[in-house]
Formats: structure tokens, C-alpha cells, sequence
């Protein structure tokens, strides 16, 4: 997991302006730095690369170069499929290193932008050759990146924060694409659409059963120590309990204000399932404190989305301190259906209608969040439940099945294949919100409202897109550190459908 950074266009001008920007987000990759300049025909190019250090820790340094010198790499992710890739392309091809990224240059230079059928992961790279630039997202945008242009110069970050005071206009580089110089920008990835699904509760559950954990243990993929955050949740226990069969000594994070529900039962889980746990216990005044960081790493205002942060961003400074590698449990709420507003549907069809549109959201709101508040503090952040081998096994079942009212409970189906593995207070706990579970939403909101409704009505008739109190306290925040035209266009708001 790392930063990159490119610069397309005019070099000369400006001969610093590109290490000033990588250097913004070494937060991202504090184990090393790594940079080349070149040409692509008539274009010079940078690129940039702040590593942490995971896989091949001694030798993955970046960029990577291509076997016959005219192909360069910076990435940012994990291939998880690389071990198979390199045991087939290294018949013809000799790899310098035992980084799992290295595999994307033999397979870009044997298959061209075809490459991208091959990668199981999740990444944001770009490739450079003497002729061709090629920059890929991957299928759910489990890794960010951005891109932005002045008169002279078009660039490419993995945050927006490096941008704003260099480029014109900034975009979001779209999840599911990739783009050639002399193809343009391509859709690679859509999500499935079955004309036919899994109908019984027992096959489901045994479909359920048997991909997850593979998952979960392709997750495993590490050089450095690896742990989870553990809130007490159905989906967060899942991960645990499933790890924990695999690493015996498993260290699970937790944290919340004192009395939070999600300490009480993390605490629950953790003692079941004989992990290393470590929680940290913050206080009102800190949640304050910290808002303005959380928000500049997270770079939204989006106050569903800044709520979870100051959690999110607590237990990643936790569990940096133990392990590099995280696996956490995002994805099930959209995949079965957790969400409370779910309950109102009646028919399948639309059902999973809006389960495929949240999903195709997720990219800038819970996934943003994860990537922001691991990455600010040198951790990596892993989502089993996100593989997309694993999200095409879920949206096969048949939606009727995944309907409150079929079962009567949310998340029925996931829960009800691992009630053996889970404690019942926990497997059959009521559904949380993480910043309720940790205690963090209420306190801070009413905080935030201590902006005042006269400043509300005239923030809106200015035409700041907020929508509350909180939200304006949040977005005020967000102006200081992102003042560009382009900075609230980029921010995911989270909306819930009902039909």
C-alpha cells in the first residue's frame, strides 16, 4: 500500500513542484520514497512512489522497472492473484523482485490494456513505455486516485490533497477503468446482472460459507504483522473468527468512549475468540480536537461519513502501533442488506437494485473512509467482503432472501451462517452504526450544532452544498484545508434509496 504520483507535460518550469507534491502524502508511505523522470515521445513524465513496505519489504523498491528497461511502474494496492501470475509469466519472463505489483508490467507488456482480466486485487497503478501511458482503478475503487490539469501539465494523485493548489481542475479517476494514451479512458469492470439465482437458504449459506473464507485467508498476504479491527459487529467478528482459525496469535483493535456498546462487545468477542486485543478508550474533548486532522485525511464533508472517521481514525492510530496489515469488515451491510433503511423494501427486484447502486458507490464514502484513516497512519486496510469474486457470490443469491421481512432480521442469511462460529449475543446482536456503536455520533453532533441557524441559512443562500448544522461545521473545516473550486464536487455523499 503506497502513494504514487505523476506528472505529465512540462518539467522545466517548475523542477521541484513534483517532489513538493509526493511529498504531501508521505503519511501514505513512510518506508520509502522512490522517483524517475523520463520521456513519452514528445511528453516528459514523473513519477513518484511513497511505499510502506508490505510485500518483498527489502527489495519492492518503486518504480518498478520492466525486464528489457522501457516500461515503468508505480502502484498503489495488492495483487492478490500474484503468486499465479508470476508462476506463469516467469516461463518467459525474469522477476527482480518478490513484489506482488511486479507482475503487472510482463502482463501489461504481453496483453496490453487485456491486463486488466487478470488482476484479482486492489490497486491504482500507472504504467509508462516510450510511447504509451496506461493508468488503471481497480473494479469497486478500494484504492483512490485522482487526476487534475493547468496549462502545461496534467497530473495524477492518490489524494486530492496534492492537487489542490496545482491544478486547475481536479476529477475523480473512475473505479472499474483504466486508460491508454491512444484508447482513451475504457470501462473494464461492471457489476454482474443475473437473470437466475441461488433460491435455497442451505445453498446460499453453503456458498456464503465457502467463499468468504477463502477470502479472507487470500487477505493473509504479508510480509509484515497482520490484525483486525474488531467492534463486536456481525460483519467484524465474522472477519475475526475466521482469521483467528489461521493466525493463532491474532491481534483485534477496538475503541470508543467509555460505556460504548462496541467496546463492551468487542471485548465479548475477543475473550471467545482468544485474540490479542488492544482498545483505546477516547474522550469527548479528544473527538474535538482531532476533527480538523480527520477531516484533512479524509478530505470530505459528508457528516455520516465524519462520524465513523474520528472512530476509524482512532483505532488505526491503535493498531499501528502493532501490526501494518488490517482486514476490517466493510461491504456486508450493502451486499446482505444491513442497512436500517432496507427494511422498507418489499420487492426483490428493487432490493437489489439498490443493493448493486451502493455498492457502485462505495468507492467515495465507506471505502474512502478506510483507505483515508489506515493510510494517515502507515496501515493498510483490507476488505474480504469486497473481493469481487466474493461480491458476485453474494449478489447471486436470490434477493428474496436477503428482505427483512422474509426472515424478520437484518442480515439474516450472513448471520445465520455463522451462528456456530459466533457467541449468539454477538451473531444476533442488533445492527450499529460505527460511530453509534463507539458512541461518537450523538456527542459530536451536538457539537456541531452549536452553529447557529442564522449562519446555516445564509451559508445555503451562498450556495454551500450542506444540508444541517453539522454538516456546515464539518464543511467549514473541509474550505480551510481543500479551498478550490473543485474540492466539495469530489466528495461522496452517502443516500440511502427508497422506491
Amino acid at each position: 500500500m503506497c502513494r504514487i504520483l505523476c506528472v505529465l507535460g512540462d518539467l522545466q518550469e517548475k523542477k521541484s513542484l513534483p517532489e513538493t507534491m509526493l511529498q504531501l502524502l508521505k503519511h501514505r508511505g513512510p518506508d520509502d520514497r522512490g522517483s524517475i523522470k523520463g520521456k513519452i515521445e514528445n511528453n516528459y513524465f514523473f513519477l513518484g512512489h511513497q511505499r510502506l513496505s508490505i510485500i518483498d519489504v527489502e527489495k519492492g523498491h518503486q518504480p518498478l522497472r520492466s525486464q528489457d528497461g522501457t516500461a515503468y511502474l508505480i502502484c498503489n494496492g495488492e495483487i492478490y492473484n500474484y503468486k499465479e501470475l508470476k508462476q506463469q509469466l516467469s516461463k518467459k519472463y525474469n522477476f527482480c523482485t518478490e513484489s506482488d505489483n511486479e507482475t503487472i508490467l510482463p502482463l501489461y507488456q504481453k496483453n496490453g490494456t487485456l491486463l486488466m482480466k487478470y488482476l484479482n486485487g486492489m490497486f491504482s497503478f500507472i504504467i509508462t513505455d516510450p510511447k504509451h501511458i496506461f493508468i488503471a482503478r481497480d473494479p469497486i475503487g478500494i484504492k483512490p486516485l485522482y487526476y487534475g490539469f493547468d496549462e502545461k501539465r496534467i497530473y495524477f494523485s492518490s489524494e486530492m490533497k496534492a492537487l489542490v493548489n496545482y491544478a486547475n481542475h481536479i476529477y475523480e479517476f473512475p473505479n472499474g477503468y483504466y486508460f491508454h494514451s491512444t484508447k482513451g479512458l475504457k470501462p473494464y469492470y461492471h457489476l454482474p446482472k443475473y437473470g437466475s439465482f441461488i433460491t435455497q437458504v442451505d445453498d446460499a449459506i453453503a456458498e456464503i460459507k465457502k467463499s468468504l473464507k477463502r477470502y479472507v485467508k487470500k487477505r493473509f498476504m504479508s510480509d509484515v504483522p497482520i490484525g483486525v479491527f474488531l467492534s463486536g459487529g456481525v460483519d467484524s467478528s465474522i472477519i475475526a473468527a475466521l482469521m483467528k482459525e489461521a493466525i493463532p496469535e491474532l491481534h483485534s483493535f477496538s475503541v470508543g468512549l467509555i460505556g460504548s456498546e462496541d467496546l463492551k462487545a468487542a471485548r465479548i468477542m475477543a475473550d471467545y475468540l482468544g485474540t490479542i486485543h488492544h482498545e483505546y478508550i477516547y474522550t469527548e474533548n479528544e473527538m474535538v480536537e482531532i476533527l480538523p486532522e480527520v477531516i484533512y485525511f479524509l478530505e470530505s464533508f459528508d457528516p455520516s461519513l465524519v462520524r465513523s472517521a474520528i472512530s476509524c481514525f482512532f483505532v488505526s492510530r491503535l493498531a499501528s502501533k502493532y501490526v501494518k496489515v488490517i482486514l476490517t469488515g466493510e461491504g456486508s451491510d450493502e451486499l446482505f442488506t444491513g442497512y436500517s433503511y432496507f427494511n422498507n423494501y418489499n420487492n426483490p427486484h428493487d432490493l437489489h437494485k439498490e443493493s448493486i447502486r451502493i455498492i457502485n458507490g462505495l468507492h467515495n464514502i465507506n471505502l474512502q473512509r478506510v483507505d483515508r484513516m489506515t493510510m494517515a497512519h502507515g496501515l493498510e486496510g483490507r476488505v474480504p467482503f469486497l473481493d469481487t469474486e466474493f461480491i458476485e457470490t453474494a449478489l447471486k443469491i436470490d434477493p428474496h432472501l436477503k428482505l427483512h421481512n422474509t426472515f424478520g432480521f437484518e442480515k439474516w442469511l450472513l448471520r445465520k451462517a455463522y451462528e456456530d462460529l459466533l457467541p449468539n449475543k454477538i451473531v444476533w446482536r442488533n445492527k450499529m452504526e460505527f460511530a453509534q456503536g463507539c458512541g461518537s455520533s450523538t456527542l459530536i453532533e451536538q457539537r456541531a450544532n452549536n452553529v447557529s441557524s442564522d449562519e446555516l441559512e445564509q451559508a445555503q443562500k451562498q450556495g454551500c452544498p450542506v444540508s444541517s448544522k453539522e454538516e456546515l461545521f464539518y464543511y467549514n473545516i473541509f474550505k480551510s484545508h481543500f479551498d478550490h473550486p473543485d474540492a466539495t464536487k469530489l466528495v461522496g455523499r452517502w443516500q440511502g434509496k427508497l422506491l
